[in-house]
């Protein structure tokens, strides 16, 4: 049976909070989040950018003190992905915890492909927080 999911995870030598609320801004995933797109632009209670398949809708979770950070993208074709993402304590750092759920038709190549490329933007918000 193919994998359905795979969580990808990094630590972040930040406490969790601070990490929350750069991360929950959502101005602020545009500069780290390479796969929402370019061009991020507020409309009513949600979010449009443009991406690689086209314009897409952004739906952020509101703000709160779970450290939830998920999201719904909205593709052209109707199609809803939804990604969990989550900031958890640890000390005085903090994990950060991406679920990549594996989409209907994709084959391993593109799984894998996909996990690659959120670690690379993981990476970038890492190295983004540990430099203030």
């Amino acid at each position: 049976m193919d994998e359905a999911l795979r969580h990808l995870s990094i630590s972040i030598g930040r406490p969790a909070r601070v990490v929350y609320e750069y991360a929950c801004l959502p101005q602020n995933f545009a500069k780290w989040a390479s796969g929402l797109g370019e061009g991020l632009q507020r409309q009513g209670d949600s979010w449009l950018a443009d991406s690689a398949v086209g314009r897409v809708g952004i739906r952020f979770s509101e703000k709160n003190d779970f450290g939830v950070l998920d999201h719904w993208v909205s593709l052209p074709d109707g199609q809803t992905v939804y990604i969990p993402l989550r900031v958890i304590a640890n000390g005085d750092a903090s994990e950060l915890i991406f679920t990549l759920i594996r989409q209907p038709g994709m084959d391993d190549e593109k799984f894998t492909a996909d996990a690659e490329w959120v670690m690379r933007d993981l990476h970038r918000l890492k190295d983004m927080l540990e430099a203030q």
